[in-house]
């Protein structure tokens, strides 16, 4: 494989196990349902309990809201200050000689949340494991049981990208953009507002099109779809090389497959609205597009 590609076999990770430069993380998060009136659209719940009932021999686990996501908001899994990532990242043993591997359990998205903040750190040497643990089991690989033993302490300095995140204020801008793209990676039903959203007004933000995650992942291999069959996914969407591409979904997560498959394919002018529908839809002053 190309060094540190965005995308890694559990055929070749299992090759590089005991690599002292490799940090394997799983970076599960589950989403249940909040209660009647409490004012938030979910309950996050932390991945940990399925990591330590089995995992990928030598990962640890991150944990997305309790340590990588900015506690000072409502809205769920947005970006910290980089001095606490940093701080976090290097906690966890990653330093700029590290390889980084990235799983989740069911669906990419959590592994690719990841994926992308390390990018707009400025961290270029991590990987998405294609088909994640699902795949590895399902070949027979060996997995572990009980909590992780932890890699040493690092020094994480990062080269943060900003341009990798945008806020509403600059998506509404990009609406009347016509070389900006803007990508909706929910399904189908809550793109076209036809069901209720739990993050307010159902609809998508007026002008985009629809991409969703769904589609760009193989729903039985758990692998991303090849790389001719995602751009024919793009290009019926407008989306070309030439146009830079704000993605978005309900909170920042399920939008950064897009935005992997889009790198994989050479797509380079590319960036995330971090609050997406958990913030537009309870903006009463955004407009929404239905129908």
């Amino acid at each position: 494989m190309a060094d540190h590609s965005e995308l890694i076999t559990t055929a070749e990770l299992a090759d590089i196990l005991t690599r002292p430069e490799l940090r394997l993380f799983d970076c599960t998060a589950y989403l249940e349902p909040a209660p009647a009136g409490s004012g938030v659209p979910y309950i996050v719940v932390s991945g940990r309990q399925t990591f330590e009932a089995g995992h990928i021999p030598g990962a640890n686990f991150l944990d997305l809201q309790a340590e990588f996501s900015d506690a000072q908001t409502a809205l769920r899994f947005m970006m910290p200050p980089v001095t606490q990532l940093e701080a976090a990242f290097g906690r966890h043993g990653i330093s700029a000689t590290s390889h980084v591997v990235l799983y989740s359990i069911g669906t990419a998205m959590w592994a690719t949340r990841f994926w992308w903040m390390l990018r707009a750190l400025g961290f270029e040497r991590a990987s998405v494991l294609d088909g994640g643990i699902d795949k590895w089991t399902a070949e027979g690989r060996d997995i572990e049981t009980g909590l992780a033993g932890g890699y040493p302490p690092a020094t994480f300095t990062a080269r943060p990208k900003p341009d990798l995140f945008v806020g509403k204020h600059d998506v509404l801008a990009a609406t009347a953009d016509r070389n900006t793209v803007i990508v909706n990676a929910l399904g189908p039903q809550f793109f076209k507002g036809l069901e209720p959203s739990r993050y307010g007004r159902p609809g998508r933000i007026p002008g985009s099109v629809s991409v969703p995650a769904a589609t760009l992942v193989d729903p039985k291999t758990k692998t991303f779809v090849l790389p001719n069959d995602a751009e024919a996914v793009f290009a019926a969407q407008g989306i070309t090389r030439d146009k830079r591409v704000i993605a978005y979904c309900g909170g920042g997560i399920s939008a950064t497959v897009d935005l992997l498959q889009l790198h994989r394919l050479g797509y380079h002018n590319l960036t995330l609205y971090d609050g997406s529908m958990g913030e537009w839809a309870k903006d009463a002053s955004l407009p929404i597009e239905t129908g």
